[in-house]
């Protein structure tokens, strides 16, 4: 569960819905292939359950009320790797923010791979 504090009072958002919107919309974006698992326990938890993960390659941390935001994407060969980052960036700020009400601090993209 992550908690924000605003001028209403304490909201909670399940960290698993997060994920999953988040994952959803960098997926949506052009030229993302797919999503990579990040770290220990994503890459047993793809491993075991051998299905699509809604939380794969995505880490969020709490920063004060907001949010930081790390994807671990796979991108289409020869396609803009600038613009495909700019464009995940806007849209997930954009998400969270009309969908959820969250303020975010940073989305940052890495690059782990690519494919034809």
């Amino acid at each position: 569960m992550i908690k924000i504090n605003n001028h209403i009072g304490t909201i909670g958002v399940s960290a698993r819905y997060l994920r999953s919107l988040i994952s959803q919309t960098a997926e949506s974006c052009f030229g993302v292939a797919g999503m990579n698992p990040y770290g220990a326990i994503q890459s047993m938890s793809s491993i075991v359950k051998k299905d699509r993960a809604e939380n794969k390659g995505v880490i969020i941390r709490q920063n004060d009320n907001k949010l930081v935001i790390d994807l671990h994407i796979t991108v289409t060969y020869g396609m803009n790797i600038n613009a495909i980052s700019e464009s995940i960036v806007h849209k997930v700020s954009y998400v969270l923010t009309e969908r959820a009400g969250i303020e975010l601090d940073s989305v940052n993209v890495f690059v782990d791979g690519m494919v034809n």
